[in-house]
């Protein structure tokens, strides 16, 4: 089953996506679910999903403004040097899973501009698989982990390299560079999260190609680690790291700019595509003359 969140006639919901069509959840489950994070907290196993999966479809897909598939996580934990060819690049050598954040603000759905940051001449692209918790808990063991996931997603976590410095959060914050979409595809349906081929392009040329056997940690050690100090909920994100390939890394580098097509797929999980704009300078407020 494949869930997405978006904005129809300019209200806000989220639905099932099929070949023909949205079932759109939000009106079903109007009373009981605000939206899809909030459906993930009273059903971690999304039964009140299934039973509408046969329903006639509400709307065309083409009517949809896409939202990033959990829009306001509580956390989006990101794993860094998580494939053995990233790590060659960089030249990395600690064991220990590499993690920073990101906020909520600074992602956008599918289709949506991604804003290349004003202050940055080196914004780079990374195609990374994203898990969404489906089920709460801390001290998760890794045996257990692959239960707590409610499904798995497309991420381009864009990077502001020269803002990176000695620690991520800088260059990995600005708004809308972290595209998440187009939706999230149920575990269910995915046994085994390690057998994924990945690839990510800009413009139509190939830049990443790996698959997610490649992941140094793999996630149910990440979801165990990551519990171990903190407390994971409904709705949170976890971004597991990019393959080798990366812009800053090439000779000469590659890097995003305005007009680019950046575009992210994983095998039986989805294809994300989105449109790099330069990020408008932001509006100041005038202060009147004393």
């Amino acid at each position: 089953m494949r869930l997405a969140s978006y904005v129809h006639n300019n209200k806000r919901s989220y639905g099932i996506i099929k070949p023909d069509g949205v079932i759109d959840l939000g009106s079903k489950l109007t009373n009981v679910a605000g939206d899809l994070k909030m459906l993930l907290s009273i059903d971690s196993q999304l039964n009140m999903a299934q039973r509408y999966f046969n329903a006639v479809p509400d709307f065309p897909l083409n009517s949809l403004t896409f939202l990033p598939v959990i829009d306001n996580p509580a956390k989006i934990l990101c794993v860094g040097m998580n494939y053995a060819e990233k790590r060659k690049e960089f030249d990395q050598h600690n064991p220990a899973p590499t993690l920073f954040v990101r906020f909520a603000d600074s992602q956008t759905g599918h289709n949506a501009p991604v804003l290349k940051p004003r202050h940055s001449s080196e914004f780079d692209y990374e195609g990374e698989l994203a898990v969404i918790i489906g089920k709460g808990g801390e001290d998760i063991s890794r045996e257990a982990a692959l239960s707590h996931v409610a499904g798995y997603s497309c991420y381009m976590d864009g990077s502001a390299r020269d803002w990176q410095h000695t620690w991520f959060t800088a260059g990995k914050n600005w708004r809308q560079t972290g595209a998440f979409g187009p939706w999230m595809t149920t575990a269910d349906e995915i046994p085994d999260p390690h057998q994924l081929a990945i690839r990510t392009w800009l413009n139509g040329r190939m830049v990443q190609d790996d698959n997610t056997a490649s992941m140094i940690h793999k996630v149910a050690e990440l979801i165990e680690y990551i519990s171990t100090f903190t407390s994971l909920t409904p709705g949170d994100v976890i971004i597991t790291g990019s393959p080798g390939g990366v812009g800053k890394k090439r000779n000469p580098p590659l890097f995003m700019k305005a007009g680019d097509r950046i575009e992210v797929e994983i095998e039986n999980i989805g294809h994300l595509s989105n449109v790099i704009i330069d990020a408008p300078a932001p509006a100041h407020s005038l202060t009147a003359a004393h």
